[in-house]
């Protein structure tokens, strides 16, 4: 039923007639009609006689009523038609308005349209319209015909700031975190052509810096110069917060709070800016101090200032402050219909605090969309309901709400999880179909969920889909054959990756180091300490620890040792590399003395630090030691204890014949893993 909608509303929006040629004859009346009654006039009469039918058809010549019909077709999204009545205009000689090529402009999704437009604003004499030639060039820039809209800007006699604004604006939006370069250049142009630059052209070339990928700070500083000379061109609040951003995006916490400071006022966008920065730069507590003081000032909050600061809210566990977040949300934007966003960032924050009861009544008692419908999944995953994150992506489905990119990349992983090969096919389907792929990202998670299923061919298949195999991808590819066992397969990926001039990350290089582990080659495990030294990336803890357990895997211990003396940056990654060195070459006496240097040091040890050393007490018959480091590790450092080291304990205990202890532990055991309570005796010994 839905197809022959589809294929009868297209229907309707190809054909040539918008409304019928002649009217249709009214129908013969049974009785007499009554003598008409005279009306009062119609408030509405005023303003102009009604427009009749007739003069809605395509061979009359009202040029007002079929601009008005052109406009309203535009706004409905039937281009096609549009087009076609223009057409027809254009043959008979009349005049389309210029509010009506707006429309069109606004209404263009395709270069072969926009050049369409572009050709009947000529025939209708309108070529010479700034608005309209303005809107041409931004339009051009946005769907990547750079020199058509360079045509356009150099055949105006004089091209004035509102349209440089528009090749700028077009650059912005076309840019995806590359803009600032073309933008830069236009700037450049702009300023030798003697046209003034206003409040929007120095926001555009702020937003272009702070949407690149990599913001220049030279650039940033340079326009921060530029602006002071002009005195912010009278718009110092919009600029300073674009600057703010600016700073936060380059890094500069301190100059943006600086640039925040100085200015003459702070309304909820600025606020807003300033709380974004500080939660995209990880430091939390800052952007709930300047959401205090935000209401402190009698700022009023609205849904972005509040999108931004909920998720710091989840990140700190903070379900107290929450759950006044929440509070203030239901009295103050219950009616809003933008509180969908701060409803799923509510969801999203409870989970996050482990609250899935609270999470789920906030879900239920809102409007579904895709956005919570994600947020809920995601808390299902993160907290031990993977199997209840899957049913979502089908339920969502029930309420006829279409999974999107970020719903289906969520889902991803539980499939790899759970091994749900059926599942992640589907998912895999349901992305080709709806043309999420090749997206970098699900590729990635989709090579991984069908190697965690065994079946490598298909992560093979996905891989080689691509059209552009990122180093990403590579490094998924080789992790699937070193969790598959096939180490050997992973480093000759490796190669390949090399040969393709794919420069490889901390990532890859760490995946391939323990590949060189399960393979024992040394050889191979040194020309990627050359690759390391070579990318600079030795000062890396990660990379610095797995050359380490590299090193100690292969048998060289000198080798491991002088990579740990030469890390600047040492930490609880890379004593444990260390230890586990000696650990794995049986110089257990050295590998407890680091661990005592460790802590003399004050690093933190981990559970994997604790599982190391507790393995070297159990190779080496050392129960009072293990002992020790046992109730240290649950004591001092409040870390959870695994079965490995409950059965190292006990099987440390049973050997020295401490029974009643092992028993202890053999009972605490089974009460913490809901376990069967084995009773040891002296034979077990």
């Amino acid at each position: 039923m839905a197809s022959m909608a589809a294929s009868s509303s297209l229907a309707a929006m190809s054909h040539p007639h918008f409304l019928p040629a002649k009217p249709l004859a009214p129908p013969k009346p049974l009785m007499p009609p009554a003598p008409a009654r005279q009306q009062a006039p119609r408030a509405g009469a005023a303003y102009g006689p009604r427009t009749s039918q007739s003069e809605l058809r395509p061979e009359s010549k009202n040029a007002h009523a079929l601009s008005s019909e052109l406009r309203r077709l535009a706004r409905a999204g039937r281009l096609r038609s549009a087009l076609s009545l223009l057409d027809h205009l254009s043959h008979r000689g009349v005049p389309a308005s210029a509010s009506a090529f707006a429309a069109l402009l606004a209404a263009c999704r395709s270069l072969p349209h926009a050049r369409q437009v572009h050709a009947h604003l000529r025939v209708h004499g309108l070529d010479s319209n700034e608005f309209l030639l303005a809107r041409l060039v931004e339009l051009y820039l946005a769907l990547g015909a750079a020199e058509d809209a360079r045509q356009v800007l150099d055949g105006m006699p004089r091209a004035t700031a509102y349209s440089w604004n528009a090749l700028l604006h077009g650059h912005v939006r076309r840019g995806r975190g590359e803009a600032s370069g073309p933008v830069a250049d236009a700037f450049a142009e702009m300023r030798a052509a003697g046209a003034d630059a206003n409040e929007y052209t120095y926001g555009c070339v702020l937003k272009s810096i702070a949407g690149s990928a990599r913001p220049s700070m030279t650039m940033a500083t340079a326009t921060h110069a530029t602006l002071i000379k002009n005195a912010f061109v009278g718009a110092p609040g919009m600029l300073m917060t674009g600057l703010m951003d600016v700073y936060f995006k380059c890094g500069k916490v301190k100059l943006a709070v600086r640039v925040f400071e100085e200015m003459p006022e702070r309304d909820v966008v600025a606020w807003g800016a300033a709380i974004a920065g500080f939660a995209h730069k990880g430091m939390k507590r800052e952007a709930l101090e300047h959401f205090r003081w935000m209401v402190e000032d009698g700022v009023k909050v609205n849904c972005v200032v509040l999108t931004s600061i909920v998720p710091v809210i989840g990140e700190l566990r903070a379900r107290n402050l929450g759950r006044e977040i929440h509070c203030f949300v239901v009295k103050k934007f219950r009616d809003r219909k933008d509180v969908a966003k701060v409803q799923a960032g509510l969801v999203d924050m409870y989970c996050k605090c482990g609250d899935m009861v609270s999470g789920r009544r906030v879900f239920y008692s809102s409007k579904r969309n895709a956005v919570s419908w994600t947020a809920l999944m995601s808390g299902y995953a993160s907290n031990g309901r993977p199997d209840q994150a899957l049913r979502c992506i089908a339920w969502m489905q029930q309420e006829g709400i279409r999974p999107d990119l970020i719903a289906v990349g969520t889902v991803l992983p539980v499939c790899t999880k759970l091994k749900a090969l059926r599942e992640g096919k589907q998912l895999h389907a349901y992305a080709l179909r709806r043309w999420f792929l090749p997206n970098v990202s699900l590729c990635t998670s989709l090579i991984t969920m069908y190697s965690s299923c065994n079946h490598l061919e298909y992560s093979h298949r996905v891989f080689h889909g691509m059209d552009k195999q990122t180093v990403q991808a590579w490094t998924s590819l080789v992790d699937a054959y070193l969790k598959n066992g096939d180490p050997s397969t992973a480093v000759d990926l490796f190669r390949t990756m090399l040969l393709s001039n794919r420069r490889p990350d901390a990532v890859a290089i760490t995946r391939v180091l323990s590949a060189c582990c399960g393979i024992g080659a040394l050889k191979l495990g040194k020309e990627l300490h050359g690759q390391v030294l070579k990318l600079r990336m030795e000062p890396l803890p990660l990379v610095a620890a797995e050359l380490v357990h590299m090193y100690g895997r292969c048998g060289d211990l000198k080798a491991a040792q002088r990579v740990f003396n030469q890390t600047e940056s040492k930490g609880s990654l890379t004593c444990t590399a260390i230890i586990n060195a000696y650990a794995v070459n049986q110089r257990h006496k050295e590998a407890l003395d680091l661990f005592a240097w460790m802590l003399s040091n004050r690093f933190v040890p981990t559970n994997a630090t604790f599982n190391v050393v507790l393995r070297v007490c159990d190779a080496a018959g050392l129960h009072d030691e293990a002992l020790e480091i046992f109730n240290s590790m649950v004591q001092e450092y409040n870390l959870e204890a695994s079965e490995e080291n409950y059965d190292c304990i006990i099987r440390l205990l049973t050997s020295a014949g401490r029974i009643s202890e092992a028993q202890r532990f053999v009972d605490l055991k089974a009460t913490l893993f809901s376990l069967p309570t084995p009773f040891l005796n002296c034979e077990q010994q």
